[in-house]
């Protein structure tokens, strides 16, 4: 069973090209995340869990839905990770987790994809050339991944060993990081708002509600500031301060692979 969530299509597209290699089931997490849904999930295969890293970790809402929900069958469990380039702590999180539910860790796989996170100028804008350049390369890695979980064999050589000091410069970081940087306060939406509330949908914490128009309200002081927002509004008309509005949106469909034969 292939479990995703993915706020702008990178996560997605490596999990459904994983499940259409391993011929197996492919479910997307967005629901059972938002409706906090903890009803059992049964599987014969392994289970790959296939999530985005957010400020090194594996987000908390994931982390929440994969502790109270029970896995029955198969007692394997992978982890694959989709980041700008750096997945920090969350293969030494993904082991706790697993030990935890009484599973089998069976080691974890990076993919580095293009960068969607736009609301902080600390990190350039990607060119089209090194955007389609991660696409394709990730899209290579994937028979090889694919192949290990196959044969049940463990990520051993893939997965990121994460020193001590990360760890230590982690766990104290990623909170101070949210509190001051996740907030809702900068986002707003302007005129082109087409009220089809999208953005209310996406939105996996429920942040985002709708008024009488269809326009966005951020109910909320902060967020996961997965970006889902701002980059799946069809007519970018949500901004982020004066961060975003210089900035091109991202969707992974519309840079990447469409259609892709099995091997």
């Amino acid at each position: 069973m292939i479990l995703y969530f993915s706020a702008t299509g990178n996560t997605r597209f490596i999990a459904k090209e994983l499940a259409s290699r391993l011929d197996d089931e492919c479910l997307d997490l967005l629901k059972r995340i938002r409706e906090k849904d903890y009803s059992p999930i049964t599987s014969d295969k392994p289970f790959v869990v296939c999530v985005p890293v957010y400020v090194c970790e594996i987000p908390p809402f994931i982390i929440d839905l994969i502790r109270n929900t029970p896995f029955e069958g198969n007692k394997n469990i992978y982890f694959v990770f989709t980041s700008g380039g750096y997945s920090g702590i969350c293969s030494t999180m993904a082991k706790r987790l697993a030990r935890k539910k009484g599973l089998n860790y069976m080691g974890s796989a990076d993919f580095k994809m293009p960068r969607n996170y736009i609301a902080n100028s600390t990190y350039p804008e990607l060119s089209e050339e090194e955007i389609r350049h991660r696409i394709d390369v990730s899209y290579k890695h994937i028979p090889e991944i694919a192949r290990l979980i196959k044969d049940e064999q463990k990520l051993v050589k893939l997965s990121k060993h994460v020193w001590l000091f990360e760890i230590l410069i982690t766990v104290p970081f990623t909170p101070v990081w949210t509190r001051i940087k996740q907030g809702v306060k900068r986002f707003s939406v302007s005129d082109k708002c087409i009220g089809c509330r999208k953005c209310a949908n996406l939105c996996p914490l429920k942040v985002i509600r709708a008024d009488e128009k269809g326009r966005p309200v951020w109910d909320a002081r902060m967020c996961a500031h997965c970006m889902s927002c701002i980059q799946n509004c069809p007519v970018e008309a949500i901004e982020y301060g004066d961060i975003t509005p210089p900035k091109k949106r991202y969707t992974f469909e519309r840079y990447g692979i469409t259609k892709t034969p099995k091997p």
